[in-house]
């Protein structure tokens, strides 16, 4: 063991010194190599990004000036409306010209003016009905052709007959006005023309139920039609409204028969409280019985004048020289009747004599 540690070194390889280092000397790095032109772009000014604009993902970008485009439009709008008088604070006039542009609004005027009517028949017209506004040329023309050709309302009353009803433009001509022309012509109406009105009333929803309603009143299905032959008019009113309370008041009230109402369907049209009621209190007081007609037809001073007539003189007989000085000037060739007492009352009747019960 110790032969082996003390082996000589050999004298021809003598052991490299390294070179002493001191503790706080830096240690050196190797050199980089240099790449000239890579170094040049790594040090050259970047440029700004531009930000990125947010967007709402459910509102589309509006240019600057569609605001105020859309602004004058609405204005135009409303001008154009009230020039034709349209009350934009009524619910249906809002929902019918609201969506629609003002060139298809001027579009239906020009149109209605073609068909004859003037500015202040253009104006009821929009007045009742808006819709009329936002329906299309071609809308207006069908409806006013089937007027004309197979309602046989002439060219002169058409303007009449829009501003009357105006609701006929806007109605469909398969499913509303020809349904309704063969409706009126099975009850025997005629002439079409001169009740064209009603053609624009649905048969399902307004003319059967009053039928039906006249029906349940006690009159067979023969003396309804009957009734609306006589007076057409009666299927545009409300039941509710008109027919029930008007009906009630003559049964009850008045305490007269349904059988007037046959002869005389017309009693429906006069007002409850303008006219039925006041002229039926004034009668009682007087004690004098006048059939419907004698009773509503006239105005005011006719009324009263007869009223004077039956309470403050005999009446004379038809084949008095009298009868025509007294009671056929004072009250038209239509009441050509007698007065007579009925039951202490005195009463128009068609006979030649006076009858006293």
């Amino acid at each position: 063991m110790e032969e082996i540690l003390s082996f000589p070194l050999c004298p021809s390889s003598p052991i490299p010194k390294l070179p002493s280092r001191s503790q706080n000397s830096p240690r050196r790095r190797p050199p980089r190599p240099r790449f000239p032109a890579a170094r040049a772009k790594l040090h050259a000014p970047v440029p700004p990004i531009a930000p990125i604009p947010k967007v709402h993902p459910s509102l589309p970008k509006i240019p600057l000036s569609s605001s105020s485009s859309s602004s004058s439009s609405s204005e135009e709008k409303l001008l154009f409306l009230d020039s034709l008088g349209v009350d934009l604070a009524s619910g249906a006039a809002a929902a019918a010209v609201a969506r629609a542009p003002i060139g298809e609004m001027r579009a239906a005027a020009a149109a209605l003016v073609e068909l004859g009517l003037g500015p202040g028949e253009l104006r009821r017209s929009a007045g009742m009905c808006p819709e009329i506004l936002a329906a299309a040329p071609e809308t207006i023309a069908a409806a006013a052709a089937f007027l004309r050709r197979e309602a046989g309302v002439p060219a002169a009353a058409l303007p009449r007959v829009i501003r009357r009803r105006p609701r006929l433009l806007v109605s469909s001509v398969p499913g509303r006005l020809r349904p309704t022309l063969y409706f009126l012509q099975t009850l025997g109406i005629s002439p079409i023309s001169r009740h064209a009105t009603l053609l624009s009333c649905s048969v399902e929803e307004k003319l059967l139920p009053r039928l039906e309603f006249l029906e349940s009143a006690g009159f067979s299905r023969k003396e309804a039609r009957a009734m609306a032959r006589r007076f057409p008019q009666l299927m545009c009113y409300s039941i509710e409204g008109n027919l029930r309370p008007k009906l009630g008041f003559l049964l009850d009230a008045m305490g007269r028969s349904p059988v007037e109402l046959r002869e005389f369907p017309h009693y429906f049209s006069f007002g409850l409280d303008g006219r039925i009621r006041p002229r039926h209190i004034a009668c009682e007081e007087r004690g004098v019985r006048l059939p419907l007609p004698a009773m509503l037809r006239p105005g005011d001073e006719r009324f009263r004048a007869r009223l004077d007539v039956c309470v403050g003189s005999s009446p004379p007989m038809r084949s008095s020289p009298l009868w025509q000085q007294s009671l056929e000037q004072v009250y038209g060739d239509h009441d050509n009747s007698l007065l007579c007492l009925e039951r202490g009352k005195w009463r128009f009747s068609t006979s030649d004599s006076l009858l006293l019960a």
